[in-house]
C-alpha cells in the first residue's frame, strides 16, 4: 500500500512538472510567433497570439498547431492608390498551422476572422468636395453612421440658390465586391422643387473602398453596418503567418 501511495505521488509530481513545462513552452512559442508576425507584416505593435489545445508539446513535436488565435489592435491596410485605411480589432482564428522548428515560417491551412472599419475612416473614400447635381445645386457627403438593420446612413449636404443649405440623409447598403467595400444608396434624396439627376447624386452617395493587402493573404468575405463602424468578416486558405 505504501508503495502504491509513493507511485501515485510520483505520478502527480511528474504530471505537474509536465504541465508546467508545457505551459512554459507554449508561452515561449506564442512570444516567438507574435514577434515573427509583427516583423512579417510590419506592425507597429506586437500582436496577441494564443496557441490553443493541450498538450502543446505533442503539437510541437508533430510540427502542426491545431488552433491559433491572432489579435491585432490596429492594422494599416493598403488601398491600392498609395493610401492606407485603418482597420481595428482584427481577430483571426487559424486552423492547421504548419511551422518550422525556429518559427521562422508558419502557414495556416485555413483562417476566419472579424474586424472593424470606423465610419470616420470609411468616410475618406467618399467624395467630400461639392459636386453639381442639378443646375446651380451642389451636394457633398458630410458623414456616415449606423442606419439600423445593417444599413449605413449617409449624411448629405445640399446647397441651392433659393433654399440655401440643407442637410438630408439616405440609407445605403454595404457589400463586398472582390477586394472592395462598396456603399450604394437604396433610395435617392429628394429636394422640393429641384430635379436632382440620379447619375450625379450617385457620384456623391455611392462609393467604394479598396482593401488590397490584409495580413497573411486573408481576404474580405462579408461586411455589415454596425453601431461602431462597418464589421467585416475575413477568410483565407494557406495563410502565411511568418516567413
Amino acid at each position: 500500500m505504501r508503495a502504491l501511495r509513493i507511485l501515485l505521488i510520483v505520478v502527480v509530481i511528474l504530471g505537474g512538472l509536465f504541465v508546467a513545462a508545457d505551459r512554459l513552452a507554449v508561452n515561449f512559442a506564442e512570444g516567438e510567433a507574435a514577434g515573427r508576425l509583427q516583423s512579417t507584416e510590419g506592425l507597429a505593435q506586437k500582436p496577441d497570439v494564443s496557441i490553443k489545445g493541450f498538450p502543446f508539446l505533442t503539437q510541437l513535436i508533430g510540427g502542426t498547431l491545431d488552433d491559433v488565435e491572432v489579435g491585432i489592435d490596429t492594422y494599416e491596410a493598403p488601398t491600392g492608390d498609395g493610401e492606407q485605411i485603418r482597420i481595428d480589432d482584427l481577430k483571426a482564428n487559424m486552423k492547421g498551422v504548419d511551422f518550422s522548428g525556429d518559427f521562422s515560417s508558419a502557414t495556416a491551412a485555413g483562417a476566419t476572422g472579424t474586424a472593424i472599419i470606423d465610419y470616420a475612416e470609411l468616410l475618406k473614400a467618399a467624395r467630400s468636395e461639392p459636386v453639381e447635381v442639378a443646375p446651380g445645386v451642389t451636394a457633398r457627403v458630410t458623414g456616415l453612421s449606423d442606419g439600423g438593420d445593417g444599413k449605413i446612413k449617409v449624411a448629405v449636404e445640399v446647397e441651392a440658390p433659393v433654399i440655401g443649405t440643407q442637410e438630408m440623409s439616405v440609407l445605403s447598403t454595404v457589400s463586398v465586391e472582390g477586394d472592395n467595400v462598396e456603399v450604394r444608396t437604396d433610395s435617392l434624396p429628394e429636394l422640393a422643387g429641384v430635379d436632382l439627376a440620379e447619375d450625379a447624386i450617385r457620384r456623391i452617395t455611392d462609393f467604394q473602398q479598396a482593401i488590397d493587402d490584409l495580413p497573411g493573404g486573408i481576404r474580405l468575405d462579408k461586411v455589415q453596418a454596425a453601431s461602431n463602424g462597418v464589421e467585416i468578416s475575413v477568410t483565407g486558405s494557406n495563410v502565411v503567418l511568418a516567413g
